[in-house]
């Protein structure tokens, strides 16, 4: 398996490894990846950021509410 999701369904693969530097905005937490949503999941600030052609939306007002 390679770092990269070759499932990604609109566009490029989210490169995994991003994880490792990215943190949430608002939180400054750590993120998972939802790959079938193609979300970074922030638990700590209830957030999901949007990737978009592989790249992840990391604005608060791009985020989706977590319910």
């Amino acid at each position: 398996m390679t770092d990269t999701d070759r499932t990604a369904p609109d566009g490029p693969a989210f490169d995994r490894r991003m994880l490792e530097a990215l943190v949430c905005p608002q939180s400054q937490g750590r993120l998972d990846y939802d790959v079938n949503a193609q979300e970074l999941i922030s638990k700590k600030a209830n957030l999901a950021y949007p990737i978009r052609n592989g790249i992840p939306v990391m604005l608060v007002d791009e985020a989706r509410v977590l319910e």
